[in-house]
Order: C-alpha cells, then sequence, then structure tokens
C-alpha cells in the first residue's frame, strides 16, 4: 500500500511541478539565506576537485537541496493517513541523509584519489620550478595553472586570488598544502614563500634547494610507482600459482576418483564373474 502511495506522490509532484502550481527551485532561491547555512565549508573545494572549475557548484548545491526535499515530501505523503511524530521524524532524517550523501560522495572520491595526487604533485612542482626561474613566485603560479593537473587548478585559483588580495603571508599557501595534505607539502609550501620573500642575490641559492627537494619527492614517487608495479606482478604471479594449483589439485582428485571407480567396477565385475 505504501508504495503505490509514493508512485501517486511522486506523479502528482511531478504534475504540480509541470504545471506550476509549484516550484521546487523558486523554494530554494527564496530561502537561500536559510538553505546556505547547511552547505559545508569545503563543498566547494571537493566539487571542483571533483568535476573541475567549469562545474556550477551552486547548481550542484541546488540539485542537493531539490532531490533532500522531494524526499521529504514524498515520505511525508507515504505517511499521510498516519502521520506523527516519529514518521515526521523519520521523513526529515532520511530527506537529510539523500541531501548528505553527495558531499560524502565527492568527500570520499577526494580522499581516494590522495595517493593519486601524491604522486602528481612532484611534477607538477618541477614544471613550477621552471617558471620560477624566469619569473616572480605569484606570476609563475598563474602561469602554471593551464599545465596543471585539473585537480590542482581550483586550489590554486584560491592561493593566487588571496595573493593578488594583498595577503603576503604564509597563510594561503599553508591553506593550499592543508587541502592537499600529501607528502611534504607543507614543507614544499613554506620553501615557496620563503622563495616569494628571497631578494635577487639569494634566488639562486632558494632555487636550489627548492630544486633538491623537488628532486627527492620525484625519487619516491618514482620509487612508489615502481613497488605499486611489482606489487601488481607479484599479486598477478601469486593468483597465476593458485589458480595453477587448484586447477592441478582438481586434475589430480578427478583422476584419483576415476581409478577408484574403475577399480570399484573391475571388483564387481569380478564378482560377478
Amino acid at each position: 500500500m505504501m508504495i503505490e502511495v509514493m508512485i501517486l506522490g511522486i506523479l502528482l509532484y511531478v504534475i504540480l511541478e509541470y504545471n506550476g502550481s509549484i516550484s521546487t527551485n523558486k523554494f530554494i532561491v527564496d530561502n537561500q539565506d536559510i538553505f546556505k547555512k547547511l552547505k559545508e565549508k569545503d563543498y566547494d573545494f571537493y566539487a571542483k576537485a571533483r568535476y573541475g572549475d567549469s562545474i556550477d557548484v551552486e547548481a550542484l548545491f541546488n540539485a542537493r537541496l531539490k532531490n533532500g526535499l522531494l524526499v521529504i515530501f514524498i515520505l511525508m505523503f507515504a505517511f499521510i493517513s498516519k502521520l506523527n511524530y516519529v514518521n515526521f521524524l523519520f521523513s526529515i532524517i532520511v530527506g537529510y541523509g539523500v541531501y548528505k550523501l553527495n558531499y560524502l560522495t565527492l568527500k570520499r572520491y577526494y580522499k581516494s584519489h590522495l595517493h593519486e595526487i601524491d604522486i602528481m604533485l612532484p611534477y607538477y612542482l618541477k614544471n613550477l620550478e621552471i617558471l620560477v626561474q624566469h619569473y616572480t613566485v605569484p606570476v609563475a603560479l598563474g602561469k602554471s595553472i593551464d599545465e596543471a593537473p585539473e585537480i590542482f587548478r581550483s586550489g590554486l585559483n584560491e592561493l593566487i586570488a588571496k595573493i593578488n588580495a594583498g595577503d603576503s603571508t604564509i597563510n594561503p599557501y599553508m591553506d593550499f598544502a592543508r587541502d592537499f595534505p600529501v607528502r611534504d607539502s607543507m614543507r614544499m609550501m613554506r620553501l615557496l614563500y620563503r622563495l616569494s620573500l628571497g631578494s635577487q642575490e639569494r634566488k639562486q641559492e632558494q632555487l636550489l634547494t627548492f630544486s633538491r627537494n623537488i628532486s627527492n619527492l620525484q625519487q619516491k614517487a618514482r620509487e612508489t610507482r615502481y613497488k605499486e608495479r611489482l606489487e601488481k606482478m607479484e599479486s598477478k604471479t601469486m593468483v597465476m600459482l593458485i589458480s595453477t594449483g587448484i586447477g592441478v589439485m582438481v586434475l589430480l582428485i578427478i583422476s584419483i576418483l576415476m581409478l577408484f571407480t574403475s577399480s570399484m567396477w573391475s571388483w564387481k565385475w569380478s564378482l560377478f564373474l
């Protein structure tokens, strides 16, 4: 019975939305100040890390709200004949869970790609090192965006925006490092900040320090990749050996069973004769 009521509720919602009797989008826009308080502080970062800078974060957030509100409406409609405090609370919790699901998915995607970021960061920094030899650090950061991996671009745009806004402290660099908490990111951002402050006389010395650290990171990244390939080859070899061993055991068991069956038939035949 509840399934039929839910289907009816969905149809009713579609009809009312279609003919303009209700508008979920208008409701969200009219109450945007309230809904903004539900938005996670790092949602924009995770969304851009997943989909790139071209994604309309506000549209994505509004779609989350719409899905959550729709679930609440459908569940309340399903419980309309016996709506009470428990069912009302259940509808709100499920709707909030649907709303939160998109954020958790984006966050899980980012965390699952931290290892990939750890591998890519040294190669991005190497490209940045070449640019820093010819430009100031803020200009080099701006020029590096087009060549940077997609996942770094939103963080780089924020870093450059803070620097251009007049923030000459280390905070923008540390914020970028915290957004990408991988191996030695904090140390490399500190070195980059010192390089941005250094005089022209000390620039070459600081560049050499920066370059040595990048080379060490690249070496670690190569070792990690080699280790991953080796582990993958070992796992494939192990699977192949186990499969071969199981196959041999199965054939051996079949041979023993066939031999045993043949012996039994021979024994029975001798008794019959």
